[in-house]
């Protein structure tokens, strides 16, 4: 029982020191207070009416492309703008609905089960805080340093899957055929439009060729200014304009965006209940969604630092993202992300402290409670929404990044080719895991396959390559085990020191691991099961260079035991680093070595692993 009671302290010891390390601060915000003057203020203020000015209509366009009225997108550019700086550790980030997160929940919708389709109101919310929930577990068992493990191809691929998706969703909007059901899948959607070609309308055509031609050159040459909401006023003009009467006779049938009112912004506690009805459909997308969220958060996080000299924590920031999504889950909004057009438009601008993107929230709240209270909103024309996404998507296409993924490895190529596939094919929430397990695949297969080879010295005492005409074969072998031993290599990594023990000459393998890293439960037991090898043969292991982690686990294990049993009073078989000098481990194995041959003399050969 006191076994017991010991082992669960050190399990709970351990815990409480893993998490320790997380260093997640519960509120940084309060930091800032100290030395905030008017002058900071100022600047603030400035950075967060230009952001506003632009997160307001990209949370609309947003929330249209994942299929949602306005005020999705709206709470959204308000309410996770508003959350995020209390918590995030990079400042001047500004989080809130992003296009990957919102073509993910669209893609999800569209292909989940009646149930789920007719109640947006129920099941967003709900995947919203879980989502957020989960982002905030990651933030404290440190689960963001697994997104190094994500190719860029990965991301290349999949955002431009996610762009050619969103051109064909939101082409029937754009062609006047707004009751079209364009199905999951690019090909169906595709299919959808071609089968009603009869059908479209040239008045919103001609609303979104203007939106176009106004588009690209406000924002190629004025960067500045705040093209969504310029656009979105300019076309909402026109469109009253051409309705008219003297214009009646010609012009009509363009489909407007719907209105809200106060009752649509009133708190409700996601429906945790739903999500046990239908948690095998909920569960993925909820993982993707805050799988993507973390990851776009992190990669703005990298990008702002750079250009502020701030220290990162990725833990941090996201759980910063996952309270900015679970106090957004209490309202009608979209999944919050950092975004990188409002995060370096907050910087360009001026901003100098977290208190931007509170200042913005709170301008965006003021802006909504005054759409509620007039129908503005209505005015807007679907079809030029719908022309601003698809001109943000087409956006989304990088060319530099594409051709680098292509031509740098046929690797990076494959996991960009199938991540985009998979993409056009599946709901996003599944394509994106789809890349990243073969982006990962391809990953463990490198890191497992090392290679040893031989080196001796020849007859001039010069070491070099091993050749078996030249060189005698060695009583005594050191194997250098460098890298990762984590499962993937170890029974490769076992095979091949088994392979050289064969050799009827050899007596002593010493295992010089003072480079080894990540032993993991295979790793162990492949080390086990070497060490039982040798003894069979009549030959001996020695382990030297050996780190404290690497003894922690071998003892723990019940491996160091094993290693001991041939070993009299004072003698060992595993020899710790030195790191005053790393060499004098590998030192006294030798000595060890000597001591089992009893005197007599030995030659020696080095092992090294390459890949």
């Amino acid at each position: 029982m006191s076994s017991f009671a010991h082992t669960m302290r050190l399990t709970r010891l351990g815990v409480q020191r893993f998490l320790k390390q997380g260093k997640i601060d519960p509120l940084p915000v309060r930091h800032a207070l100290k030395g905030y003057t008017l002058g900071k203020a100022g600047h603030d203020l400035k950075a967060a009416v230009d952001v506003a000015l632009v997160g307001l209509p990209q949370g609309m366009a947003f929330a249209a492309m994942a299929g949602l009225d306005s005020i999705y997108g709206i709470m959204a550019a308000t309410v996770g703008t508003f959350i995020a700086p209390l918590f995030t550790r990079c400042s001047l980030t500004v989080s809130g609905p992003s296009n990957a997160t919102a073509f993910m929940l669209a893609s999800f919708f569209l292909a989940a089960s009646p149930a789920i389709q007719a109640h947006p109101m129920t099941f967003v919310p709900l995947i919203v805080f879980m989502a957020g929930l989960l982002c905030v577990i990651g933030a404290f068992i440190k689960a963001t340093e697994m997104l190094q493990f994500v190719s860029r191809s990965v991301l290349v691929g999949y955002i431009t899957g996610a762009a050619t998706l969103i051109i064909a969703s939101q082409m029937r909007y754009v062609l006047g055929l707004n009751d079209v059901q364009g199905g999951s899948s690019f090909f169906s959607m595709c299919s959808a439009i071609f089968a009603n070609l009869d059908a479209v309308q040239w008045q919103p055509i001609m609303l979104s060729t203007i939106t176009f031609v106004l588009f690209i050159p406000l924002k190629k040459y004025f960067r500045f200014l705040p093209t969504f909401a310029i656009i979105l006023l300019l076309m909402s003009a026109l469109n009253a304009l051409l309705q008219l009467p003297w214009a009646a006779d010609w012009y009509g049938g363009v489909r407007m965006l719907r209105d809200f009112t106060m009752s649509d912004l009133v708190c409700t506690p996601p429906a945790l209940g739903a999500f046990t009805e239908h948690v095998a459909e909920l569960v993925p997308i909820i993982v993707g969604i805050a799988f993507l969220s973390t990851l776009e958060q992190t990669v703005m996080s990298k990008t702002i630092s750079a250009k502020t000299g701030e220290p990162l924590n990725l833990n941090q920031d996201t759980f910063a993202v996952g309270m900015a999504n679970m106090g957004s889950a209490l309202t009608t909004s979209l999944p919050c992300s950092a975004s990188l057009t409002r995060s370096v438009l907050n910087y360009n601008s001026g901003a100098k402290t977290r208190f931007s993107g509170i200042y913005c929230g709170l301008l965006c709240l003021g802006i909504t409670f005054i759409l509620a209270g007039f129908p503005l909103i209505s005015k807007i024309p679907h079809c030029v929404l719908a022309a601003l996404v698809l001109a943000n998507a087409i956006s989304l296409y990088d060319k530099k990044l594409l051709r680098i993924c292509f031509r740098s490895t046929p690797g990076d190529a494959a996991v960009l080719v199938i991540t985009f596939i998979a993409a056009l094919l599946l709901p996003l929430h599944i394509a994106i895991f789809v890349g990243v397990v073969i982006s990962v695949s391809l990953f463990l297969r490198k890191a497992s396959r090392p290679e040893l080879v031989e080196y001796a010295f020849d007859d001039k005492g010069t070491l070099r390559a091993a050749d078996d005409s030249a060189m005698r074969q060695p009583q005594i072998s050191i194997v250098h085990v460098e890298g990762d031993l984590f499962f993937g290599a170890a029974d490769l990594f076992r095979q091949q020191v088994a392979r050289i023990a064969e050799d009827p000459s050899l007596a002593i393998v010493v295992l010089r691991m003072r480079n080894a890293r990540n032993l993991d439960a295979t790793s162990v037991c492949a080390l086990e099961e070497l060490i039982r090898f040798m003894r069979e043969k009549g030959r001996h292991l020695i382990i030297s260079g050996a780190s404290r982690d690497v003894f922690r686990i071998l003892k723990k294990s019940g491996v160091y035991d094993l290693l001991q049993q041939d070993c009299a009073a004072g003698e060992s078989n595993l020899f710790l680093v030195e790191p005053k000098n790393p060499n004098m481990s590998t030192r006294k194995a030798l000595l060890r070595a000597q001591q089992i041959l009893g005197g007599r003399q030995a030659e020696i050969s080095i092992y090294a692993t390459s890949k």
